[in-house]
């Protein structure tokens, strides 16, 4: 080779690894002007390109290397790790088994196959690339360590443990199998060990940005956003591209309520890396819950667009919004569940065995004041005893001075506080109590279950209420609802086989009334003599769509006002300049201030003359609030299960 040439591309190399890249780059073009066709400078330049997140022009530079040394196994090897980056998954894997077949002696090809195996979900065949590195290079740390990776995926976390064990005693200053070691820590619960291991990870590299991120996930898992935010911020100082960091970020300011910044922050993510996991379902929630809908069409459709099985676009839940497709719905759903709680195999398949009575486990985070809780209070305290034990998996503690807390735990046989244990500590609980049943209350819901059930927490296992929707799980046996959230037409489009309750698969609590305080209009803001059209459903749930229909509803009854909850201040004054620029006049929005009291709540409900549903996500609690109140709801039937509820309950009580 020219020995100018030569030094240049170890000069360039170089600074590539100290992050250097835009000297990098004039050094590879400086090989090219005298070696327009050298596979190595075009090779690196694609690494120029992928550091910068720009894979599209990565894949340029890697095709032209190839097209100069069609047998150099290392630009095939990286061309899948490009493809890999651009969803291009089955082209990735050719590439990977090209460079394999110019060199089977290739471990590091193997291990970024097994990387986007385990992407795919696919970790018996990630572990079985990875056994075939470690076979050809028995002290390759990286690859035991992404075995670990595999091995946690799948909740074998012991043997996870030592994985990463033997990547840091193959090579003491590897930051990541720390990381990954706290991670582990964080499943199971064990805060201290997690903190121990992030902060020998930081002491090998403070500058590793991944490490800072995993260090505020810990934080921000016992709700020291703050703290979370300060570890962001470190990561974002030493690479001020690391979209993860910003998405990571904007997920802290929004849990301190700081939508605007959130949100600045998602997008800045979605600048960086078009194809952030999770992010871009972040960023379209952020807007519904401020009602920002600028660019948000564009935004949903983009994200729609994307969905796939083996795409990471955003939770679950965060469709329900914005979609009504059950097919959409049941993709996404499966897909999640394929990354964030595949089936777990770390305990022995379960037993069945009989008892004089059923022992059926609640498992929720939410048996504190809140929705599910108001709904299901009375169902708990209802069941036959002489058939029935009844448990609850209590998932979160509930605040110092709860009222429902107190009427939960006397509602169940048992009531075990299970916060403090791993998902797995609680499957095992489960299993040693021998529960027939497990009903998950979550779905796909903040601090839901779902860990718990991967591992088969019980020998049936049923989808309830908390979500509406499917899981999108093999091991959820059965998903309680009605014929008309889920019509037999849609069954292909649930996990679980369908559980048909008559009338409507909602339930309440009969003792939950409204209370006697008489309120008048002028105290809840309400003009006197004119006709009051309500929604109090949740800000997320609203739309542009929703709005231009109210707007003409409230442009020909003149005499009327449209009265909402406050939700918050981005909300009230996104919807009034919504209204505004539609013709209506922003002071015929009135906003509900929260109450403390559920039953006053409903007894100032009856100041309203009729409830306007949305759409795609209808009202749930909200509508049944609406009908004990005596308040009629008009309600638009879609296809998917968040829009067909409002229906459901009209039917139950004879108004379809």
């Amino acid at each position: 080779m020219n020995p100018q040439i030569a030094y240049l591309l170890n000069l360039s190399l170089q600074n590539i690894q100290s992050g250097r890249l835009d000297e990098a780059e004039r050094l590879l073009k400086q090989v090219l002007k005298i070696q327009p066709k050298n596979a190595d400078a075009l090779c690196f330049l694609s690494v120029i390109s992928a550091y910068r997140y720009d894979f599209k022009d990565a894949l340029k530079w890697v095709e032209k290397s190839i097209e100069s040394a069609l047998k150099n196994p290392v630009a095939h090897s990286n061309k899948g790790n490009i493809l890999k980056e651009l969803g291009r998954y089955s082209e990735a894997i050719a590439s990977y088994d090209r460079a394999i077949a110019l060199d089977p002696n290739y471990a590091e090809a193997l291990n970024n196959r097994g990387n986007l195996l385990q992407d795919l979900g696919d970790y018996v065949e990630a572990i079985a690339s990875y056994d075939r590195a470690i076979l050809l290079e028995p002290n390759y740390a990286e690859a035991f360590n992404n075995k670990g990776n595999a091995l946690q995926k799948i909740g074998l976390f012991d043997e996870a443990l030592h994985f990463y064990d033997r990547a840091i005693s193959i090579n003491p200053n590897y930051p990541e199998p720390w990381s990954h070691k706290g991670m582990v820590f964080r499943n199971l619960k064990q805060y201290e060990n997690s903190l121990f291991c992030y902060k020998r990870s930081l002491s090998i590299n403070p500058s590793h940005a991944e490490t800072w991120c995993s260090f505020g996930l810990l934080y921000s898992d016992t709700g020291l956003h703050d703290e979370a935010l300060e570890c962001y911020e470190k990561a974002i100082a030493i690479n001020s591209d690391h979209a993860i960091a910003w998405s990571s970020k904007g997920s802290a300011l929004q849990e301190k309520k700081n939508y605007k910044g959130a949100l600045d922050c998602y997008e800045k993510a979605i600048l960086l890396n078009p194809e952030l996991e999770f992010t871009r379902g972040f960023q379209i929630y952020t807007k519904l819950i401020t009602a920002d809908w600028a660019n948000l069409e564009s935004d949903i459709d983009q994200a729609i667009n994307r969905l796939s099985p083996s795409k990471k676009i955003m939770a679950p839940f965060y469709l329900l919004s914005i979609n009504d497709s059950p097919e959409n719905s049941f993709l996404l759903a499966k897909s999640w569940i394929d990354d964030k709680h595949p089936l777990k195999n770390a305990l022995p398949p379960i037993e069945k065995k009989r008892h004089n009575k059923i022992r059926v486990g609640y498992f929720s985070a939410d048996f504190k004041s809140h929705p599910l809780a108001f709904l299901t209070a009375e169902l708990f305290e209802l069941h036959d005893r002489s058939q029935f034990e009844i448990y609850a998996f209590a998932l979160k503690k509930a605040p110092d001075g709860d009222e429902m807390r107190p009427r939960l735990m006397k509602a169940f046989d048992h009531f075990l506080e299970v916060e403090n244990l791993s998902d797995l500590e609680v499957a095992k609980l489960a299993r040693e109590l021998e529960i027939d049943i497990a009903v998950d209350l979550g779905g796909h819901t903040q601090f839901a279950p779902t860990g718990i059930m991967s591992y088969r927490a019980a020998p049936i296992q049923v989808n309830y209420l908390g979500y509406a929707g499917t899981m999108g799980a093999e091991y959820m046996d059965y998903i309680i609802a009605d014929r008309t959230v889920i019509p037999e037409s849609s069954q292909k489009y649930y996990s679980e086989k369908v559980v048909y309750l008559p009338n409507s698969f909602m339930v309440d609590d009969s003792k939950r009334v409204a209370s006697d305080r008489i309120f008048t209009r002028q105290e809840c803001g309400l003009p006197e003599n004119t006709f009051v059209f309500c929604c109090f459903n949740n800000s997320y749930k609203f739309n542009k769509r929703i709005l231009e229909s109210w707007s003409r509803v409230l442009l020909k009854v003149e005499n009327s006002v449209l009265w909402l909850s406050e939700n918050n201040e981005y909300f009230r004054d996104n919807i009034k300049t919504e209204f505004k620029n539609l013709g209506v006049d922003p002071n015929r929005i009135i906003f509900a201030q929260r109450v403390d009291s559920m039953a006053d709540h409903l007894a100032r409900y009856k100041l309203a003359d009729l409830f306007l549903d949305t759409h795609p996500y209808n009202a749930h609690t909200t509508a049944i609030d609406a009908l004990k109140a005596g308040v009629p709801v008009i309600t638009y039937l879609g296809q998917a299960f968040p829009g067909r509820v409002a229906a459901s309950l009209l039917n139950a009580v004879g108004l379809p």
